[in-house]
């Protein structure tokens, strides 16, 4: 992704989930400790993908996005933004909403009709806590187009 899609994008795959969200998780959890003993749970957005689009993700992610999302496009062209060609991971959420009965908000389609309605895509805690540092130095290149993972201050020689 180009420009500062990065951020959404990742609601494709992985993060955008709100920290409240996360907290309800961990409340049910604790809730359901005795009944269903120790797990271990994705908690993230819930990806809209399924193990039959794995070739599709790999050779053209947005032709498979555009089918839930029809939109997509118009959303992101409307900021100077572009979808990454590929995605090569998808953190599935399904058992930690059928075990603990999760059931997150927060996920790609929000993250569109937010954009679209002119607000800001993430929940009103994300936006209260703010941004700690960590995607300025580690993802600078969701906010800048650049291919440094590594932010701007470190080649990508360097290791983290």
């Amino acid at each position: 992704m180009t420009g500062s899609s990065g951020h959404l994008g990742e609601a494709l795959v992985r993060e955008l989930t709100s920290h409240g969200e996360v907290v309800t998780a961990h409340q049910l959890a604790v809730r359901k400790a005795v009944e269903i003993g120790f797990g271990r749970y994705i908690i993230s957005a819930t990806t809209p993908f399924s193990r039959d689009d794995t070739a599709l993700l790999a050779t053209d992610a947005p032709a498979l996005l555009r089918r839930p999302y029809p939109d997509y496009d118009e959303v992101h062209a409307e900021r100077g933004w572009s979808m990454l060609p590929t995605i090569d991971r998808v953190y599935v959420n399904a058992r930690a909403r059928r075990e603990l009965g999760w059931e997150p908000r927060y996920d790609f389609r929000y993250a569109l009709d937010r954009l679209r309605s002119g607000q800001d895509p993430r929940s009103q805690l994300a936006l209260a806590i703010g941004a700690k540092g960590y995607h300025a130095r580690y993802l600078h290149f969701s906010l800048t187009g650049s291919t440094s993972a590594l932010g701007p201050d470190k080649p990508l020689s360097q290791p983290f």
